[in-house]
């Protein structure tokens, strides 16, 4: 297959001049199909890597095409683009096979920076496999999932920065990725065949953690048997991740900051420098102007760490995010567990959308694993989820019948309060209570009548 090869259809037959320069500079070649007929035609002769579809959001041609590409088991990434679109459209689309869905009207440098992420997956195992052996292996993330801004703008940032060797300030809450960002930008870097050394300040205790970065000679202290190079030697050339930069200790960040500074440091019990090459990044979850008011982060290490920082915003503020990175999870996870694929029904997924998340997508990811261990059927239902989240959409989790209530007075009550607790959706209401939506209409038609 030609992986870098695209195909653009549109229901207005335009494309731009731009487009096919950029793609050309990313060494991808772009065809046009003017129509859908003759798109069909093009994938059935030729292979591409990449389709790009933009359709009128007044027709339902989009989820017409996508079942033919289904059909003729054609391995081409999908990515739509539409003027507008609801979360249901997204939903749809994506279960319908399309890798991406751009809403609006995305710059052509927004639409390039989804054919290259489609274009990667066709190399995924590949990259796997090589981050397994050299930088390790994050939660089977090897892109950014999402389409929200914020989401676009980390990516432009992470493409702009990546080569440079300025030290970078990843900030965000707990479970947003912060690592993953860390990740990306020392595979899209120079660095990207040395090491990527992690470390998480937050759990070594602080008579640890001096050991930990700058490593030991033989005899240094009580039990130094043999020299340990420390993660400073061993990101050699590599790339060096602080996780939770505040959490250690000011007289060690003051140590840290100085070999940073100078890229050179004395193994504890050690008489020589040591110089090093290496590429800095650190992250924390709190608060930068409170942190440095407390002095839980130095000042110093603080403006050498943000020469450039990152913000990664919780997944709340990002929900387009959200139904992209569930499609994501199930695939990871449907393939760890050697199931077939599954979905969320709709009103889980609807569920989904709306709770907050104060976990993040750490949070969401082990919500989807855990659906998928304990759900067996194919479309994975409300009971698969966290009562938590379940019990999120409404307070109303019963009703109250008085004693001496008659069966038709119960009836009612219950058909009432179950289309109240689902904002009048006649056909929620009628899934939750097992009737068809012909049986609940003339129950409710009775009612009125009675």
């Amino acid at each position: 297959m030609a992986i870098n090869s695209v195909l653009f259809v549109s229901y207005n037959g335009d494309s731009s001049p731009r487009l096919a320069g950029l793609l050309q500079n990313a060494d991808f070649s772009l065809s046009e199909a003017k129509s859908i007929d003759h798109a069909q035609e093009e994938l059935l002769s030729k292979k591409y890597g990449v389709l790009v579809y933009r359709y009128d959001p007044a027709s339902n041609a989009a989820f017409e095409f996508l079942p033919f590409i289904v059909k003729h088991n054609i391995p081409t990434k999908v990515i739509l683009i539409s003027k507008s679109a609801e979360v249901e459209d997204v939903v749809k689309s994506m279960k319908a096979g399309a890798s991406d869905f751009l809403v609006g009207e995305p710059s052509e440098t927004r639409i390039v920076e989804s054919i290259v992420r489609c274009a990667n997956q066709f190399r995924l195992p590949v990259i796997e496999i090589e981050r397994r052996s050299t930088v390790g292996y994050v939660d089977g993330e090897t892109f950014l999932v999402g389409q929200s801004p914020a989401i676009c703008e980390i990516r432009s940032a992470i493409n702009l920065v990546a080569k440079s060797q300025t030290p970078i300030l990843i900030t965000g809450e707990s479970g947003t990725g912060k690592e993953v960002i860390a990740q990306l930008i020392h595979l899209q870097s120079n660095r990207t065949d040395k090491p990527f050394i992690a470390v998480n300040c937050a759990a070594l205790p602080k008579d640890v953690i001096e050991n930990e970065l700058f490593g030991h000679e033989r005899g240094a202290f009580t039990g130094a048997l043999l020299k340990k190079a420390g993660c400073f030697e061993l990101a050699d050339e590599g790339t060096l991740f602080f996780d939770e930069i505040a959490e250690m200790t000011s007289e060690t960040q003051a140590k840290l900051l100085r070999a940073i500074e100078l890229q050179r440091f004395r193994r504890l019990g050690g008489k020589e420098e040591i110089n090093v090459n290496v590429r800095t990044i650190a992250a924390t979850n709190k608060n930068i102007s409170a942190a440095l008011k407390s002095r839980e982060l130095r000042e110093d290490l603080y403006y050498r760490l943000s020469v450039i920082e990152i913000f990664i915003p919780p997944l709340r503020e990002r929900k387009e995010d959200i139904s992209l990175l569930v499609e994501h999870f199930l695939a990871v996870f449907s393939e760890k567990y050697e199931r077939p694929r599954q979905r969320f029904s709709d009103e889980c997924l609807e569920m989904l959308i709306a709770y907050e998340w104060p976990g993040n997508v750490r949070e969401l990811k082990n919500v989807v694993e855990r659906s998928i261990v304990i759900c067996p059927r194919e479309v994975i239902g409300l009971q698969a989820l966290p009562e938590r989240i379940s019990g999120h959409q409404s307070a109303r989790s019963h009703i109250t019948i008085p004693v001496g209530s008659s069966t038709q007075e119960a009836e009612r009550l219950l058909i009432l309060e179950t289309l109240a607790s689902v904002g009048n959706n006649k056909s929620k209401a009628a899934r939750i209570l097992g009737v068809s939506r012909k049986t609940l209409h003339n129950k409710l038609l009775s009612f009125s009548q009675s």
